[in-house]
């Protein structure tokens, strides 16, 4: 470069000034190029990602991505409730009905007993104490699924005729969520323990709509622990329109609902619920003792 005269030096450093200034147009339009190419194949990755799951949740929440896997928040967990079989209902006016019940549960052997009254196509209702079904839901949704019905019978078996009207809201209100929360359904019958109750009771039974079944037949299964004795005494007691006490916590009981469904049965019986009993309509509040 030092050889060249001044004139040629200066055209020389033109010339290769305009060369660098093409050559870093070039790069810089290249990058440019680059650039637009990773946000346009970024842009479109994400469409396609986003068709195998929304951004958000059905409730709001937004969804998170595990792994390769789109997972959506939590969820609050629903009771999964078998399909209800369909059921027949009966005309207690003309036909000779009892309404079988069973007390204190659910328990293993309410299982067993399910699978008899199937046996014999026979429906009964469950005055159901909430702490068992918060330790057993899925006996519960069994027993609504096959066409039973669910009644309250207080959240821990307490007498309710001789408790405060704050502990009788609290047994009966618990009661009501575990069974919403197990089976989906909220029960408009309900039983007192010990069948003690009064006006208190009477009222709050009223407010939550729920009518006071109390029975006309029992054998006293829960002290005398034998399957014949207790088939005599329902058999022995039974009319139409009564309603029949038992407890499937006892499995000389559960033992005994075999026979007394064939013997009842022989006889023109027909077992039906409590509402069925009454035709559906009974007043919250109010004691039913039979038809």
């Amino acid at each position: 470069m030092s050889s060249l005269r001044p004139r040629a030096r200066r055209l020389h450093w033109r010339t290769e000034r305009t060369r660098n200034v093409s050559q870093g147009a070039f790069m810089g339009a290249m990058q440019s190029v680059r650039r637009w190419s990773a946000a346009a194949v970024a842009a479109t990755l994400c469409g396609w990602l986003s068709t195998f799951a929304p951004a958000v949740a059905e409730d709001g929440r937004r969804a998170g991505f595990v792994g390769t896997a789109v997972v959506a928040a939590p969820e609050k967990a629903m009771p999964d409730v078998p399909a209800a079989r369909p059921v027949t209902r009966t005309d207690c006016a003309k036909a000779k009905c009892v309404a079988l019940t069973f007390d204190d549960g659910p328990m293993s052997s309410t299982a067993e007993l399910l699978d008899v009254l199937a046996a014999h196509q026979a429906r009964a209702t469950f005055f159901l104490v909430g702490r068992n079904v918060a330790a057993r839901p899925d006996l519960v949704r069994r027993e609504l699924a096959a066409g039973h019905e669910l009644g309250n019978h207080s959240y821990t078996h307490a007498d309710l005729g001789r408790s405060s009207a704050a502990k009788v809201r609290e047994e009966l209100e618990r009661t009501q969520e575990a069974i919403e929360q197990a089976a989906g359904v909220t029960p408009t019958l309900m039983r007192p323990p010990y069948g003690s109750t009064d006006k208190n009771l009477a009222l709050t039974a009223k407010r939550m709509g729920m009518a006071q079944i109390l029975w006309s037949v029992d054998p006293l299964d829960w002290n005398a622990r034998d399957r014949a004795t207790v088939e005599r005494r329902i058999v022995k007691g039974v009319r139409p329109g009564r309603i029949l006490l038992m407890h499937d916590i006892h499995a000389s009981t559960v033992a005994a609902v075999p026979a007394i469904l064939r013997r009842l049965a022989a006889q023109g019986y027909v077992f039906v619920t409590v509402s069925e009993l009454f035709g559906g309509s009974l007043t919250p509040g109010k004691k039913y003792v039979q038809r």
